[in-house]
C-alpha cells in the first residue's frame, strides 16, 4: 500500500511539474511585418496574461499544459491560438481589422516608417478604412483624421481636392507611390484627378509629417505621403462592388487575383468606372481606372513585379471661385447657393462648360528585388509616366468682354452659350453691344469676309508685341495642354554590417519633358480661328478642333507635333541626378539613422512661338542647380509602452521651374537661389493593448523662397507711371506646432480615436526684391511687410473625435466630429507690398474665416457566405456633414469688411471670392468578396 501511495504522489507531482511552464513567442504586424509592442497575450478563460516587449516578444508562465492564447492589439483582428505544450509558439501575425486584407509591396526603394523604431511622426491608414469610409469623397479626404492635415474639395470638381501638411501644399510636400515620386517635376504639384483610381488599389497610405524617412532628395518640407499599392501575389480571390450616392453618383468595380502559382507567377487585375453629375452645378464627370500587376518569383533570391495603373478622366469644373455676393445673388437673395458655378451654361439644352479638365497619366514600373546574400540586397525600380491632357476654358472676346463677363450671364448666373454662338455667326444680340463684323485683317484673301475668332489680349511676340484682336474677335472654347514624358529609375543597395548596423547607398535618376500649349476645342459657330502668336507662322487660320474627352487621352504615345497649336507653345526640360546614403543602428531599445543625399537639377526651356527658328535664343542652355539634404533621428524605447524620439534635418532645395525662367519666356533669373529648410521635431509615444497615443512638437523654417509678381506704380491722381515686374528672393516662413493623436479600445465592441493639432504658421522678416521694366532691366527695389503675418490657405487648428461601435458581430456604427479654426484667406505675399516705402504695408488686414464643425457617420454590415464562410457580402452607408453645416473651406481673396453692413455676410466682405464646403452628402456601397 505504501508503494501505491508513493506512486500516486509521484504521478501527481509529475502532472504538476508538466502542467507548469513557460510559453514564448513574437507578435508582428501581418501586413507591414514590424513587431507589435504592447500586444495583449492572455490565456483564454483565465486572468493569466502579459504584454509584448518593444520587439514584439512575450514570455508567459502558464499552469496548464494546454489551452488557448488570445492575442489582441488595437486596430488588428484578435487571434486565438491553441497550445498543447509549453515552449515557443513562434511568430504570430495579426492582421489589420479589415474586411479584406490587401497585399503590400514593400521593396528596398520604399521607405515605410516602423512604429517605435523610425524616429518620425507617422499616421498609417489601411485599405479597409479607405474602402469603407472614403465612399464618394476624394482620395486625399481620408487623411483629414490625421493631425496637421487640411483637405478641401476646392471647386468641387471630380479629383479637384487639395491637401496641406503642416501648412505646406503638395508643391512642397512629397507624394510617393511604391517609392516613386509623382510630384510634377516642373511645378511640384499633384493633381488628384490624375490619381482618382488610387483608392481602389491602395493597400496602405502612410503620412510621414515633417522630414520623413525617405532617402531621396525630395521636397518633403511639410511631409511625405507614401501610397502602397496591391501586390500581384495577393491571395487568390476577387471582388465586385457598386456604390451609389447623391447627384447620380455611380461607381462600379471588379477585381481578381490569381495568387502565387506553382510556377512562381502571380497576377492582379482591377477595373472600375465612376460617373455622376457632381455636387456643384455644372460639374458632371466620368473617370475610369485600371490596375494590372504581374509578379514572378523564380527562386528565393529574386523577385520581379511589373505594375501599370492609370485613371483616364474628364470632368467639368468650378475653376473660378465666385464672390459671396454672387452665391447670394444667384441663390434666394438672402442665403448663398453653395452649389453655384459661374463657369457653365446650356448649349442646346445640354451642359456646356468653360471650366474643365481631361487627363490620363498612366505609370508603369518594373521592380526587381535581389537578395545577394544573407546580409546584402539590391532593389531596383524602373518607371515611366506619360501624361496627356489639360484644362478647358475660353479664349477671345466679344466687344472687349470675356466669357465670364456679366454681359453674358442669364438671370440665374449661367453663361449664355447659345447667344455667344449666335453672335459668333453674325446674329445681332443687342445686349452684347455692337454686332459682329467680318474679318478684314491680314492673311489670305480667301479668309476676308469670314467670321474669324482670335486671342484674348494684346500680347504677342517677345520682339514686337504684334497681336490680332478687334471687334471681330469672337469667343472660342480652348484647352490648355500640359503633357509630359517622364522616365526614371531608383536603385538601392542595402548591407547589414552586423545585427545592429546597416547601410544603404543608391541613385535616383529622372528625365522629364513637358509640353505646354493651347489648342481649339470648339469654334462656337465661327468659321476660323486666326493665330498670330507664333512668330514663325503668322496669320495661321485654323479649323481643326480637339475634343477634351477620355477617348482622346487613351493613346499616350500619339505624336503631338502635328497638332495645331494656338496662343503659346513651349517645352520644359528637367534632368535630375541624385545620390543618397543612409547609416542605421538598431539594438535593444535604441534605433537611430543618419541620411544624406545630393541632387543636381538641370532646367532648359524651348519656345518655338516667341522666338524665330533662326534665333539661337529659342532654346536655352541647361541651367544647373545643386541641392541636397542631411537629416538624422534617434528613437529610444523607454520600456514596452513608452518611447521618445527626435529628428533634425537641413534641406537645400532647388527652386521650381517658373523661378528659373521669368516672364513666361526664356529669360533666366539672374538671382536664382536655392531654398533652405531647417526642420526639428520631438515625439513621444505610448503603446498598450487598449490605448495608443502620440505627441509631436515641430518647427520648420523655410527661407529664400522665390516670388514673382507684376509691379505697377501710380501717381497721386491714380495714373499709371510705371509697369514692370518684381522678383522677391528672401521670403521666409516659420511653422511651429504640436500634434496629438490617440486610439483607445476599452472593450471589444467599442473604440475611440482622436487627434488635435495646433499650429502657428507665420511669415518671418520683410524681404526686398528687384524691380524690372518690360525689357527685363533692373530699375529699383520693392519691399514687402510680412513679418508676423499668418500663413493662409490651411486651418492652423484642427481636431477630431471619433467612435466605432460593434454591438453585434459584423455590424458596426461609426461617427466622427471634425473641427477647424484659425483658417486664413489664401493670399500671395506680394499683397503686403510697401507701396509708399514708409516701412509699412498699405493694409495689415488678413481675412480669418469662421470656424466650422463637421459630423460624419456610417454603418457597416458584413455577411459571411459559402460553406467555409470565406466569402462575404459587405454593405456600407456613409453620410458626410450630417447636419448640413454651411461653411467656407477656403478664400482666394483678402478684402476687409465694408463699413456698410449690407456689403458684408457674416462679417465678411461679400466681394471676397470663396469656395464653400459641401453640404450633406451620402453614398451606399455593396461589395462581394470571393
Amino acid at each position: 500500500m505504501k508503494k501505491f501511495y508513493l506512486a500516486v504522489v509521484a504521478i501527481f507531482v509529475s502532472a504538476i511539474a508538466f502542467s507548469q511552464g513557460t510559453i514564448t513567442g513574437t507578435v508582428v504586424d501581418g501586413e507591414l511585418g514590424g513587431p507589435l509592442p504592447g500586444a495583449s497575450v492572455v490565456v483564454k478563460g483565465t486572468s493569466t496574461g502579459t504584454s509584448t516587449d518593444f520587439d514584439g516578444n512575450f514570455t508567459l508562465n502558464v499552469s496548464q499544459s494546454s489551452g488557448t492564447l488570445v492575442i489582441s492589439y488595437i486596430g488588428f483582428v484578435t487571434q486565438n491560438l491553441s497550445f498543447s505544450s509549453v515552449g515557443s509558439v513562434g511568430t504570430i501575425s495579426l492582421q489589420p481589422d479589415a474586411e479584406e486584407l490587401e497585399g503590400v509591396i514593400v521593396t528596398g526603394v520604399m521607405d515605410i516608417a516602423k512604429d517605435r523604431q523610425t524616429p518620425v511622426a507617422i499616421s498609417t491608414i489601411r485599405a479597409a478604412e479607405i474602402q469603407e469610409k472614403l465612399g464618394s469623397q476624394e482620395f486625399p479626404e481620408i487623411l483629414k483624421s490625421t493631425p496637421s492635415i487640411y483637405v478641401t474639395k476646392q471647386g468641387g470638381g471630380f479629383g479637384d481636392a487639395r491637401i496641406n501638411i503642416r501648412g505646406f501644399d503638395t508643391n512642397n510636400s512629397a507624394v510617393m507611390i511604391n517609392g516613386m515620386p509623382v510630384n510634377d517635376m516642373e511645378n511640384g504639384q499633384v493633381y488628384w484627378s490624375n490619381w482618382a483610381g488610387l483608392s481602389d488599389v491602395t493597400s496602405a497610405m502612410q503620412v510621414q509629417r515633417g522630414l520623413g524617412s525617405s532617402k531621396l532628395a525630395i521636397s518633403s518640407v511639410g511631409g511625405t505621403i507614401n501610397v502602397v499599392t496591391k501586390a500581384a501575389d495577393k491571395k487568390e480571390g476577387g471582388a465586385v462592388s457598386t456604390t451609389i450616392g447623391n447627384n447620380n453618383y455611380l461607381k462600379t468595380l471588379a477585381s481578381y487575383n490569381t495568387g502565387l502559382m506553382e510556377n512562381g507567377l502571380s497576377a492582379s487585375l482591377l477595373l472600375s468606372r465612376t460617373a455622376g453629375d457632381g455636387y456643384a452645378d455644372g460639374t458632371s464627370f466620368e473617370g475610369l481606372n485600371y490596375f494590372f500587376a504581374l509578379g514572378y518569383n523564380p527562386n528565393n533570391d529574386h523577385s520581379f513585379q511589373f505594375t501599370v495603373t492609370g485613371a483616364p478622366q474628364q470632368h467639368n469644373q468650378r475653376s473660378f471661385a465666385p464672390t459671396i455676393n454672387d452665391y447670394i445673388r444667384f441663390g434666394n437673395g438672402t442665403d448663398p447657393d453653395i452649389r453655384y458655378n459661374s463657369d457653365w451654361g446650356y448649349r442646346n439644352g445640354k451642359e456646356f462648360t468653360f471650366g474643365g479638365n481631361f487627363y490620363h497619366k498612366p505609370v508603369a514600373s518594373i521592380n526587381w528585388d535581389w537578395n545577394i546574400s544573407d546580409r546584402s540586397s539590391l532593389s531596383t525600380v524602373v518607371y515611366a509616366s506619360f501624361g496627356r491632357g489639360g484644362s478647358i476654358g475660353s479664349i477671345g472676346r466679344i466687344n472687349g468682354n470675356q466669357s465670364f463677363s456679366s454681359t453674358f450671364k442669364t438671370e440665374d448666373g449661367l453663361i449664355r452659350v447659345d447667344d455667344i454662338i449666335a453672335w459668333n455667326q453674325g446674329a445681332n444680340i443687342p445686349d452684347f453691344g455692337a454686332p459682329r463684323e467680318t474679318y478684314t485683317f491680314g492673311g489670305e484673301l480667301a479668309n476676308q469676309g469670314l467670321f474669324v475668332n482670335g486671342n484674348n489680349n494684346s500680347f504677342g511676340f517677345e520682339d514686337d508685341f504684334s497681336y490680332t484682336r478687334g471687334p471681330e474677335n469672337g469667343i472660342s472654347q480652348r484647352s490648355s495642354v500640359n503633357s509630359h514624358n517622364w522616365f526614371g529609375t531608383i536603385i538601392n543597395f542595402n548591407n547589414e554590417i552586423n545585427d545592429n548596423w546597416s547601410w544603404d547607398l543608391g541613385v535616383d535618376l529622372r528625365t522629364y519633358k513637358g509640353y505646354h500649349y493651347r489648342r481649339l476645342v470648339d469654334l462656337l459657330g465661327a468659321d476660323y480661328y486666326v493665330d498670330n502668336d507664333n512668330i514663325n507662322d503668322t496669320f495661321n487660320f485654323i479649323q481643326e478642333t480637339y475634343a477634351p474627352t477620355i477617348k482622346n487621352t487613351l493613346n499616350v504615345f500619339k505624336n503631338i507635333d502635328d497638332e495645331e497649336k494656338i496662343d503659346y507653345y513651349n517645352l520644359g526640360f528637367v534632368r535630375w541626378t541624385g545620390a543618397f546614403g543612409q547609416l542605421e543602428y538598431n539594438k535593444d531599445n535604441i534605433s537611430a539613422f543618419v541620411q544624406g543625399s545630393i541632387s543636381n537639377q538641370g532646367f532648359k526651356r524651348e519656345d518655338p512661338f516667341n522666338y524665330l527658328d533662326s534665333d539661337s535664343e529659342q532654346e536655352t542652355e541647361w541651367v544647373n542647380k545643386l541641392g541636397g539634404n542631411i537629416k538624422g533621428g534617434l528613437n529610444l524605447n523607454l520600456d514596452e509602452k513608452n518611447n521618445v524620439f527626435a529628428n533634425a534635418g537641413y534641406y537645400v532645395k532647388q527652386p521650381l521651374f517658373d523661378a528659373v525662367f521669368l516672364n513666361f519666356v526664356n529669360d533666366i533669373n539672374p538671382e536664382l537661389t536655392n531654398e533652405k529648410i531647417l526642420g526639428l521635431e520631438l515625439g513621444y509615444g505610448f503603446r498598450s493593448s487598449f490605448f495608443n497615443a502620440n505627441v509631436n512638437l515641430y518647427r520648420t523654417s523655410w527661407k529664400d523662397r522665390f516670388v514673382s509678381d507684376s509691379y505697377t506704380r501710380l501717381d497721386g491722381g491714380g495714373n499709371v507711371v510705371f509697369q514692370g515686374s518684381v522678383n522677391y528672393n528672401g521670403v521666409q516662413q516659420v511653422h511651429t506646432g504640436v500634434e496629438v493623436d490617440f486610439v483607445a479600445k476599452p472593450s471589444t465592441f467599442i473604440s475611440f480615436n482622436g487627434m488635435l493639432s495646433v499650429g502657428n504658421w507665420e511669415y518671418s522678416g520683410n524681404p526686398s526684391g528687384t524691380v524690372f521694366d518690360n525689357g527685363n532691366n533692373p530699375v529699383g527695389e520693392a519691399n514687402l511687410i510680412l513679418d508676423g503675418v499668418k500663413v493662409g490657405d490651411a486651418a492652423q487648428f484642427t481636431s477630431l473625435l471619433g467612435v466605432d461601435i460593434e454591438p453585434v458581430e459584423r455590424l458596426s456604427f461609426d461617427v466622427s466630429w471634425f473641427h477647424a479654426d484659425n483658417l486664413y484667406a489664401d493670399f500671395t505675399p506680394e499683397d503686403f507690398v510697401d507701396e509708399d516705402n514708409d516701412g509699412s504695408a498699405d493694409s495689415d488686414f488678413l481675412l480669418k474665416l469662421p470656424a466650422y464643425d463637421l459630423i460624419d457617420a456610417g454603418v457597416s454590415y458584413k455577411m459571411l457566405l459559402g460553406a467555409e464562410k470565406t466569402k462575404s457580402l459587405n454593405l456600407r452607408l456613409n453620410i458626410n456633414n450630417v447636419f448640413d453645416e454651411l461653411y467656407i473651406s477656403e478664400a482666394e481673396t483678402n478684402s476687409s469688411p465694408n463699413d456698410d453692413p449690407a456689403d458684408n455676410w457674416n462679417g465678411i466682405n461679400r466681394f471676397n471670392r470663396v469656395f464653400f464646403g459641401f453640404g450633406r452628402t451620402w453614398n451606399v456601397s455593396l461589395r462581394y468578396n470571393f
